[in-house]
């Protein structure tokens, strides 16, 4: 056989190989071992990429061992705060044998494990090795945990004085009623201390204990959350014995009576009224804080498992009230104006519920002052969202569990104050709004509805902008090796290399440089004055309703058209949330400041 057709040779008929074909035929065996060795090389490496085929098959484990732990801390959570409403509906039935000591055993209980589980995830974080810790950088704000810790310590607070008025009570009483504001008192120090350190973990390291265990936080969070406002909310719906208009009780008088049963308990020393009265005021304090730490949880619950890059991109902000003044100066008098009518309309509640004239004008002064407060802040959250139509910051869009929360917290929540006014409008309207208090009452209900519609707007609006960046205008510099042409336009005259820019260049670089400034610094002082006053308006909202005012039972009109079983029903499940939207507002405010 002929390896070189290419050049005449008698292979073809010598049957002997020339040299040129010897040397042909013998590459052509090379070629071909070394073809060989590479396919047994090969096989090696296929063998030793097998595993990487079966990424699929453990990308679905994973997502299968995700949602089992998903699904179980939700069926925890469900279970607990399904079991602690059927206690708290036991013990605010008068029917049912379920005594308040035995829905505070079953709060100790949840107590005991939450903390439990706090500190093992705390001491397991610190001795493990080589654990990797992430942080969700949006998670946790210092604003948050700080609220967090200010309603921390006021409940603590709460508890102390709950203990000096409970004993003197266990020669009759229940040594639970004891226990539980001591186990409380512990529980807050235990829960705001990992909620301040952990607040930011994406965890994942035993990502479905790790569920279970903040589904627990939760869960028990939210059972003290409604046994609060369960009894709250009886303090002041309990209709009384004596014939009078059940409308009009002293919330003071019910709330002492209400407290420890029956009066044949008396307590053994001097100072229980002192401390119930101490007590009484702190218990909206209280009530937020479980709400707060409740939000958190729910957000660390979300980041597990969650991979979060290192080089995440995060705009660090800082508080300052630089060139902002007239929205903390009218705020501050709103929030001075309102103290002062609502400590008013408090005591002649108190005091005069049995006058008519004295009530009715106490009434419409509160009325008065919600229906002004509630106009300004509609008409700067109008001022607000023009501003946002006309700025042009993009729309964020990382992927952020706090922020979608947030959102659905403030709509959610809004839904309370929501029903009382449309429930009170359609009341006023049927009945004709007759006299000047019932006209009052049925325009603050129109207002508030389109208060909170024009304010969720703005919140919701300003949480999805990017925070505000300083850009730099151009600088211009003149070119010092310019040449210029002269002044007949033939010849070119030299510049003097030492010679700076000229004074017009520098003077028109400083003007670009300072208009710049000036379009961007308007709309981050009107974004600003708007968030200060919006969040001094709604605190002012919250202390009012959280702190006893109550105008949905101090007017007959609405008790009357749906009687007072259904109108208390519903006025004591819409409130509780419409008096932590305004909290829930307030942080939000406070978020959309910074970032302007």
């Amino acid at each position: 056989m002929c390896f070189n057709p290419g050049y005449p040779c008698e292979c073809l008929t010598s049957g002997n190989l020339c040299e040129p074909c010897k040397t042909t035929a013998k590459d052509r065996e090379q070629e071909e071992a070394h073809l060989s060795n590479n396919i047994n090389s090969a096989e090696p490496v296929s063998s030793v990429s097998e595993p990487e085929m079966e990424t699929p098959s453990t990308e679905v484990a994973r997502d299968r061992g995700r949602n089992w732990g998903w699904m179980l801390s939700a069926i925890i959570c469900l279970n607990i705060l399904i079991l602690g409403c059927a206690f708290v509906s036991g013990t605010a039935s008068g029917g049912v044998k379920i005594s308040t000591p035995d829905l505070q055993i079953y709060i100790i209980l949840l107590f005991l494990l939450t903390m439990i589980w706090m500190v093992y995830y705390t001491i397991y974080n610190s001795k493990a090795e080589n654990v990797v810790v992430l942080k969700d950088k949006h998670a946790g704000p210092i604003w948050l945990r700080g609220g967090l810790l200010l309603f921390g310590i006021l409940s603590i607070i709460m508890d102390i004085f709950k203990i000096a008025s409970y004993v003197g009570y266990l020669h009759c009483d229940s040594a639970v009623k004891v226990a539980f504001p001591v186990v409380q008192l512990v529980f807050v120090l235990v829960q705001t201390y990992f909620l301040w350190i952990h607040s930011r973990d994406c965890i994942q390291v035993q990502n479905n204990l790790s569920r279970c265990g903040l589904m627990l936080i939760l869960s028990t969070n939210l059972v003290v959350w409604m046994t609060e406002v369960t009894e709250e909310s009886l303090h002041q719906t309990i209709i009384p014995e004596f014939p009078t208009n059940v409308t009009k009780l002293s919330r003071r008088d019910i709330y002492a009576r209400a407290s420890y049963g029956d009066d044949s308990c008396k307590c053994s020393h001097t100072s229980c009224t002192i401390f119930k009265d101490a007590y009484y005021y702190l218990y909206p304090f209280n009530i937020e804080y479980s709400l707060f730490a409740s939000a958190m949880a729910f957000v660390m619950w979300k980041n597990v498992g969650r991979a979060v890059s290192e080089s995440s991109h995060h705009h660090h902000v800082k508080f300052s009230l630089k060139d902002v003044f007239i929205g903390p100066v009218f705020g501050i008098l709103l929030v001075v104006a309102g103290l002062a009518t609502f400590i008013v309309y408090e005591i002649e509640m108190k005091t005069n519920f049995f006058n008519e004239e004295d009530h009715e004008s106490a009434v419409m002064m509160h009325l008065v002052m919600n229906i002004v407060i509630v106009t300004m802040m509609s008409v700067c959250t109008i001022i607000g969202s023009a501003i946002f139509k006309v700025d042009h910051r993009e729309h964020v869009s990382e992927k952020n569990p706090t922020r979608s929360l947030d959102v659905g917290l403030l709509v959610g929540a809004s839904l309370g104050q929501f029903i009382i006014s449309y429930f009170s409008i359609v009341a006023m309207v049927a009945t004709g709004a007759k006299g000047h208090l019932n006209r009052l009452n049925l325009t603050w209900g129109i207002l508030m509805v389109i208060q909170l519609a024009l304010q969720n707007f703005f919140i919701i609006e300003g949480l999805h902008r990017e925070p505000f960046h300083e850009v730099e205008s151009d600088t211009v510099v003149a070119n010092p090796y310019a040449i210029e042409p002269s002044k007949d336009g033939n010849k070119l005259e030299n510049v003097n290399l030492g010679n700076k820019p000229t004074a017009d260049v520098e003077a028109h670089g400083h003007g670009a440089t300072s208009e710049h400034k000036h379009k961007l610094l308007w709309k981050r002082r009107v974004l600003r004055e708007v968030s200060t006053f919006l969040l001094l308006g709604n605190i002012i909202l919250w202390i009012m309703p959280a702190f006893g005012a109550r105008p949905q039972f101090d007017n007959d009109t609405e008790t009357q058209f749906y009687e007072l079983n259904m109108w208390a029903a519903i006025v004591n499940v819409g409130l509780p949330f419409g008096i932590f939207y305004r909290m829930h507002s307030v942080s939000s405010l406070f978020e959309v400041y910074l970032n302007s």
